[in-house]
């Protein structure tokens, strides 16, 4: 059995000198290593340039986004199974792709097999994915990336969708789930850790807006569950509005009740 690890990078040397040493340290050694660069200018040619006897593949050349790029690696990719662990992310440890592997069961088609995942932002935490995946969960969330492996018979009928700007991986395995039925596997091991650089609360609106529209066009019904996660940009801002009163009213009470 062979996996496909593929690396999406632009202008991140440090993040990919990273990623390419940890994937170079598993131990587990039946893989390919893809690299799909979106024409970087800050030395990651170079870079690859030196490990490029441990790349299957790679190509640095402009693209139309992260989707796009990701769609080229799966046009590429060789493996039985699938695993994108983009530039800055790397395993958790050496053994972790063996892990996440032996979830495997070769008997049962399995199309996606998932693990836990390390986040690194102001603080650290663990991140842990349920052993059940359900549409509602994923009406909420999903699945994290540089810990899943995707069976690669999964992308013949479709690809990531590149209108979407910020969720169409979201969108693949809520279909996945919710409409083709995917079996799935959890690992319940810290796989990966993912550098999570934090989103504007313009981003997430793109997010809310972008998960709405997918969500009205497959799964109507569900719109209310959505509208509970993500709230209107207005609603929020009138919580927030709400919050800040309530704390004023408990300081000039604090201020009252001290004399």
């Amino acid at each position: 059995m062979l996996i496909s690890i593929i690396t999406i990078n632009y202008n991140d040397v440090a993040g990919l000198k990273r990623t390419i040493k940890s994937v170079q340290e598993q131990t587990l050694t039946n893989y390919e290593h893809i690299l799909i660069d979106g024409g970087s200018t800050d030395g990651s040619a170079a870079l690859t340039e030196q490990h490029q006897d441990n790349f299957s593949y790679w190509v640095s050349e402009p693209d139309d986004g992260i989707y796009h790029a990701m769609n080229k690696g799966i046009a590429v990719a060789r493996g039985d199974y699938l695993l994108f662990l983009n530039s800055g992310d790397h395993f958790k440890n050496k053994s972790s792709l063996s892990t996440l592997v032996g979830g495997i069961d070769e008997k049962q088609q399995v199309e996606l097999v998932y693990g836990n995942i390390e986040v690194v932002a102001d603080h650290t935490w663990i991140k842990k994915y349920p052993v059940h995946l359900t549409l509602d969960y994923l009406i909420k969330d999903s699945l994290p990336h540089p810990a899943t492996l995707i069976r690669k018979a999964c992308f013949n009928n479709q690809l990531y969708d590149t209108s979407l700007s910020i969720v169409s991986d979201w969108k693949f395995f809520l279909l996945g789930v919710g409409q083709q039925s995917f079996n799935f596997t959890h690992v319940d091991h810290t796989i990966s850790v993912f550098y999570y650089d934090g989103l504007s609360s313009m981003q997430q609106d793109k997010i809310a807006q972008e998960r709405q529209k997918m969500i009205a066009r497959y799964f109507p019904e569900k719109l209310p569950l959505h509208r509970s996660y993500y709230p209107s940009a207005f609603s929020r801002k009138i919580t927030n509005k709400k919050k800040q009163v309530l704390l004023l009213c408990n300081r000039l009470f604090k201020k009252v009740t001290n004399g």
